[in-house]
């Protein structure tokens, strides 16, 4: 019995109904060029940041949707360091958050270059680099081999598990996947969105590797949408919405892996959270502005070290109220010292305490 798409004797020739998704394209599009110009207007240090942050969230949400949480300033400060940009308190990262930055650069600033298995092997070695998924071994830059059984999604406790999918058995996985890199190279006449949905459905639905295939798969995504923008600078992040949208996200995969190869309702799920993404970026680049504007403000004021650095963080979107206690942690100084440099901010115009109380006071900026 039949029971996912890759099942059926026509896969993987899938169909769909392109007047039902053509006003959503179309608003990606016209997003698209809205974005993209608004940023040429930005000058290049701003762009730089706004790719950067766009960057940074990118890589932070995909991995979390998998439920893996990175350290924020890690991946920052790894991938400004790839980029050559020079940020205020940049740290050493470690090996996996280096691995996740490298696969998504590469993934997007060399859009246009061929995906080979190699390439593939190169981005998975990358994201494993002890050869482990957590405490367990795994198949590490070739395909999976199945010798613990078949490749399963599932849920729910054990005995009462539910199968939301299976992947190919792993003997046609080689095949499958040259299949799908023969079709990812070819420059065919099929809009690039609408291409980087189908990529993304036909590479989680084969399942190539023991782990990683969700963020590989959003990095195929990113890939393809950055050769439909014609730039290699990222400006939005379709990682961040999917996680917004996570359960949506896992819904639709599953059923479409178990319909048939009409995938219109995938692409306009796919479309509308584009849509989302592109909207949400507004957020970003305000941020992006506001940081810049603050500076360029305060370029004169006297700003000790332990004070930019903190400042930046706020700027940079801090998690959680910030505290005396918190900035003498992240500034490693006494309390004495961070209320001495939060004083001399509010003296400044810069912070200001909160206007909600509570046990402890908090500070933030004082923006226009």
């Amino acid at each position: 019995m039949r029971a996912f798409i890759y099942q059926l004797d026509t896969w993987p020739n899938f169909s769909w109904k392109l007047d039902e998704f053509v006003s959503l394209l179309g608003e990606v599009r016209n997003l698209q060029g809205r974005l993209l110009g608004r940023m040429e207007s930005l000058g290049f240090e701003l762009r730089n940041e706004a790719t950067l942050e766009t960057l940074t969230l990118d890589v932070l949400k995909s991995t979390e949707i998998e439920d893996e949480f990175l350290n924020p300033d890690q991946v920052r400060s790894s991938i400004a360091r790839r980029l050559g940009m020079e940020i205020a308190d940049s740290i050493e990262a470690d090996r996996n958050v280096d691995g996740m930055v490298e696969m998504m650069i590469d993934a997007t600033y060399n859009c246009f270059n061929p995906l080979t298995s190699e390439r593939l092997f190169d981005w998975h070695a990358a994201l494993f680099p002890t050869g482990r998924s957590g405490m367990y071994k795994i198949t590490v830059a070739d395909w999976r081999k199945d010798s613990t059984g078949a490749m399963q999604v599932v849920s729910g406790a054990m005995g009462k598990e539910k199968v939301h999918f299976q992947a190919p058995d792993s003997s046609l996985v080689e095949a499958e996947i040259n299949r799908f890199l023969d079709w990812f190279n070819e420059k065919e006449e099929i809009d690039l969105v609408v291409k980087a949905a189908i990529a993304h459905l036909w590479f989680v639905t084969i399942h190539p590797f023991d782990d990683g295939n969700g963020r590989i798969s959003r990095a195929l995504t990113d890939m393809l949408l950055a050769q439909s923008d014609k730039s290699t600078q990222r400006f939005y992040s379709m990682s961040a919405q999917i996680r917004i949208e996570r359960k949506q996200y896992y819904d639709i995969l599953e059923k479409t892996q178990k319909g048939n190869l009409d995938i219109t309702e995938w692409i306009k799920w796919f479309l509308s959270c584009l849509i989302n993404a592109l909207n949400s970026t507004d957020t970003v680049l305000n941020r992006v502005l506001i940081k810049a504007d603050f500076w360029n403000k305060h370029a004169k004021t006297g700003i000790n070290e332990r004070q930019k650095k903190l400042l930046n963080k706020i700027l940079n979107g801090f998690d959680g109220k910030l505290t005396s206690s918190k900035w003498a942690k992240i500034a490693k100084c006494s309390k004495d010292t961070a209320i001495r440099d939060i004083n001399d901010l509010i003296n400044k115009n810069i912070l200001q305490k909160e206007e909600a109380g509570g046990r402890s006071t908090n500070y933030e900026l004082k923006l226009d």
